[in-house]
């Protein structure tokens, strides 16, 4: 499925040619990379991230960002995409949120972010304020299917609703699955707020808590 730049790309195009242009470039749509062509490092699909340019977003990102953490982690997080603060400083666990979840994974699990793996279903920061479009992340979906296969973690964490809609494909109310156990695969989803939702709402800091409490009673 082409994205909304393409296809706004496309009508233009279209448009111009109706005038008396001619175009001799092809137009390549959004791709998405067969799941068994990928290699079965994860050094070498780092490399492979660094380098994509199956979507639109490699066109605005400062670089691709494809996670951070023990290679054999039980912990996996999930954030949706990469926010502005992590393009602009390459970092990760950077601004409000960032301090949140290293907090909730020291002080609350007790465990050391170098003992968990931490990334993106996006492995780039999306175009200004927009949530990445469908082809966006089916273009990364087989980055993030790769990693999971070979890190195979016991415990997936989406952060917040869109993170756990594009790795599950469900896209029903969020509350309803946030903080059960679900079946996938090999590993557990456990979906929790996003801790951005958190700073904005810190009303909902016991919730998270108990979602805490439930995730740390699986690693035991």
């Amino acid at each position: 499925m082409d994205s909304f730049q393409n296809l706004a790309l496309l009508e233009n195009l279209y448009r111009l040619k109706s005038l008396g242009y001619s175009f001799v470039d092809p137009i390549t749509p959004n791709l998405q990379t067969p799941l068994n062509s990928l290699p079965d490092s994860l050094g070498e699909i780092n490399q492979n991230i660094a380098q994509c340019f199956l979507c639109d977003l490699s066109k605005s990102r400062r670089q691709s960002m494809s996670g951070y953490g023990n290679i054999k982690a039980q912990l996996m997080f999930v954030d949706a995409y990469v926010s502005a603060a992590e393009d602009e400083s390459s970092e990760y666990y950077v601004g409000r949120s960032g301090v949140m979840l290293r907090d909730m994974i020291e002080k609350v699990l007790n465990l050391k972010i170098e003992e968990v793996f931490f990334t993106h279903a996006v492995k780039c920061k999306p175009f200004g304020f927009q949530n990445p479009s469908p082809s966006e992340c089916s273009s990364c979906a087989p980055f993030l299917s790769k990693q999971i296969e070979l890190i195979k973690p016991r415990i997936i964490i989406p952060l917040g609703a869109d993170a756990y809609r594009i790795l599950s494909g469900d896209h029903g109310d969020f509350e309803r699955v946030r903080g059960e156990i679900i079946p996938y695969g090999d590993s557990q989803l456990i979906p929790m707020h996003h801790p951005l939702y958190l700073v904005r709402n810190p009303s909902c800091k016991k919730e998270a808590m108990r979602d805490l409490q439930t995730i740390k009673s699986q690693l035991l």
